[in-house]
């Protein structure tokens, strides 16, 4: 099955602001196929019926997303560009102390931005890896064919190939935060650097949503996944 990746606008600005690069990028369609990993379960909620996805908030350092029932918590100190990645015009500053609205973003197929942060600006050189969350969303009307968040990982595997990441193993369910997710990681010698980069994808209200995290090391990675969490349905 053939899909075109529209993540690439995001995932390729996530991976040079984690060289502490200047960002601009742009997408453009590329084929690609996408096979599910047998050792994937159905670890995904139904893509089908699903009323859209809100952009969630920044309130005390703290991401939550209602409609997701996710919420993310940023390392202190760390600077946001959630806006920016998402080409919008903004003349307040965001950081984590200052909340933003909880819009909804129902009739867009566009993809979305819903977290980008970084440990410094991503305009900012550094000696080390830029350690990076990003929170991303795509409908999955761009995908003809997607049933599995394990599927989602054939373009999200292109794409981070295409810039030197290299695979440490193929898409395995992975329990994060109370929730069973798909998980992917990668990694990328950057002179004497490593950069590792893990992916957690599921399938939820039509949309493919997915949490990059970039770090210098596999602790660092360990350590920002161990900021997802999942509130329960019973709440």
């Amino acid at each position: 099955m053939e899909f075109f990746p529209p993540l690439k606008l995001y995932l390729v600005t996530l991976l040079v602001a984690g060289l502490g690069a200047a960002v601009s990028a742009q997408s453009s369609p590329k084929s690609s196929s996408a096979t599910p990993s047998s050792s994937v379960s159905h670890a995904q909620e139904s893509a089908a019926g699903g009323s859209g996805i809100e952009a969630g908030s920044v309130i005390n350092g703290i991401y939550r997303n209602k409609g997701l029932g996710l919420s993310y918590k940023i390392p202190a100190g760390w600077v946001l560009r959630t806006e920016e990645m998402n080409a919008e015009k903004s003349s307040q500053d965001a950081n984590a102390e200052n909340p933003q609205p909880q819009r909804a973003l129902r009739d867009t197929k566009e993809p979305l931005v819903l977290l980008a942060a970084f440990s410094r600006p991503p305009e900012a050189k550094g000696e080390d890896v830029n350690a990076s969350v990003v929170i991303a969303a795509e409908s999955v009307e761009a995908y003809p064919g997607l049933k599995e968040a394990a599927q989602y990982f054939g373009p999200l595997t292109e794409v981070a190939t295409a810039q030197g990441f290299k695979v440490d193993e193929e898409p395995y369910e992975a329990e994060v935060g109370g929730k069973k997710l798909v998980q992917g990681d990668f990694h990328k010698d950057v002179g004497a650097r490593v950069m590792r980069q893990s992916t957690l994808a599921w399938l939820a209200r039509g949309y493919a949503v997915s949490i990059t995290v970039i770090g210098g090391t596999e602790d660092e990675v360990e350590g920002l996944i161990d900021g997802v969490n999942f509130e329960s349905k019973g709440k």
